[in-house]
């Protein structure tokens, strides 16, 4: 080896999904990691729940965009194998959107003809079944049928997932045909619960929890050889370290450290939450995730349910009166790469919610989901709403494929929009600095293991312990 060489040493800012996954994955090289995290765990933003292996959610995004996150997507199950609920989605369109299905079947076939030439590159690609299993649609007819099977909790085809869809939708609310896609659920207490165990048993890498950086400058040393003095709170008392390179994976906290920085940069920041609520009819089977289509930010925006065990769900309504909120979304200045939110949002962010607040939203939800479930009015508000400040680079908020920004003085920005994008971040980062010499692999840690430490996040978050479990 040579005798000049010495291990680079990387400051991650920001251990949320980004940070954390970036963390992993250099870890397998030979290099120093410090990772600051404001909070007491890692991975706790933004509401997370789906993997979004083809985009099918919006119809808004370009196809290159859907195929970036299909890719992505593949490359979050490899890597995440045990936080993924394997279930496929339902994509309608509702009676009353100006959308029509046969829109959505040239990008579905695209997908799907893209998923099979992945398989057929590396045979490990083959995260989501078969490709041609990898979307089937269906028409009312096909549906009336499904209706009058018998529900199991153990679907064996993907006929036997939309026992429950037929029997409790209002399926004369809808356009035909709808499409079953295999876009599954993902767990952000299991991807927390990954990253803690994975993060906290390796040698080169360091956790700083409860630290907030303060300040960032370059210094030069040992000639023209500048580093990063990184400078953190923690427990009251200063300290300082410096860096060869830092990693800026602040979430919507972004801005705020290219600021100290001195790193410009335009970004939207948007405060969006997802409600949960209980419903718990067993005899219905196994749900699929259910997604009826609508226009963003209308009453009439998109309806999201999610499934988990025992009967609770994940709800989402793309209006201003539930998952979105007015003035919610707020933009970076000339001053400053922060967008500024409204003190109402960062007060939920730091302070959480007003319980008549969230059940009202809650509420909503529920009311929001039964206009295409009608007997879903009997389900009720079971906690607090998962809830975060979602970054979006640069100033087009249907951005949703988005990944790594760096300058040549080892500053880099890992700005994701979605969790299947950060170990395609840290893949970029790994080609920049040209890591080749690997030291370890992150060690394996059992499903039980994992859900076990899921459950104890959830606990500790006040979520229901079912966010945690295999579905």
């Amino acid at each position: 080896m040579d005798k000049t060489y010495s291990r680079k040493k990387i400051a991650i800012i920001g251990g949320g999904i980004a940070g954390a996954s970036i963390a992993m994955y250099l870890s397998q090289y030979d290099v120093d990691i410090e990772v600051f995290e404001q909070g007491i765990s890692l991975v706790n933003g933004p509401p997370i729940c789906h993997l979004h292996a083809g985009g099918n959610l919006y119809r808004e995004i370009s196809d290159d965009q859907c195929i970036t996150l299909l890719t992505e997507s593949i490359e979050t199950v490899r890597y995440f194998p045990h936080t993924v609920n394997i279930r496929p989605t339902v994509i309608a369109v509702p009676k009353k959107d100006p959308g029509q299905p046969e829109d959505l079947l040239p990008r579905l076939k695209l997908l799907q003809q893209t998923y099979a030439q992945l398989i057929e590159q590396n045979s490990a690609n083959q995260v989501f079944g078969p490709a041609e299993e990898y979307f089937k649609t269906y028409n009312k007819v096909d549906l009336d049928q499904i209706a009058q099977r018998t529900p199991t909790q153990t679907p064996t085809s993907l006929d036997d997932w939309l026992i429950a869809f037929a029997n409790q939708v209002d399926l004369n609310e809808l356009k035909y045909p709808i499409a079953l896609v295999q876009e599954y659920g993902l767990s952000v207490f299991r991807m927390a619960a990954t990253a803690q165990l994975s993060l906290s048993s390796l040698n080169n890498l360091t956790l700083h929890f409860s630290s907030s950086v303060n300040r960032l400058s370059k210094v030069i040393r040992e000639g023209e050889h500048s580093l990063w003095d990184l400078s953190y709170l923690y427990s009251g008392q200063h300290y300082s370290s410096q860096f060869d390179y830092v990693i800026n994976s602040a979430g919507f906290k972004t801005g705020i450290i290219d600021d100290l920085a001195n790193k410009h940069r335009k970004r939207l920041v948007e405060f969006k939450a997802a409600y949960v609520a209980q419903w718990d009819k067993p005899q219905f089977g196994k749900w699929p995730e259910i997604i009826f289509h609508g226009e963003r930010g209308t009453p009439q925006g998109m309806a999201q349910f999610t499934p988990y065990p025992n009967g609770y769900f994940q709800l989402h309504g793309m209006t201003e009166e539930i998952t979105l909120f007015k003035d919610g979304l707020s933009e970076s200045c000339d001053l400053s790469a922060q967008p500024k939110l409204p003190e109402a949002f960062n007060k939920k962010l730091t302070t959480g919610w007003d319980i008549s607040l969230q059940t009202e939203r809650t509420q909503r939800a529920i009311n929001h989901l039964s206009q295409f479930m009608p007997d879903f009015i009997e389900a009720t508000p079971a906690g607090k709403p998962l809830y975060g400040a979602q970054q979006i680079p640069g100033d087009d908020v249907t951005l949703r494929a988005a990944n790594v920004s760096y300058t040549e003085d080892g500053y880099f920005r890992a700005e994701i929009v979605k969790a299947s994008s950060a170990i395609e971040c840290a893949k970029e980062i790994e080609r920049v600095l040209k890591l080749s010499n690997k030291v370890s692999n992150i060690p394996a840690f059992t499903l039980l293991d994992i859900e076990k430490e899921a459950e104890r996040l959830a606990i500790e978050r006040g979520y229901p312990i079912e966010l945690a479990q295999v579905y």
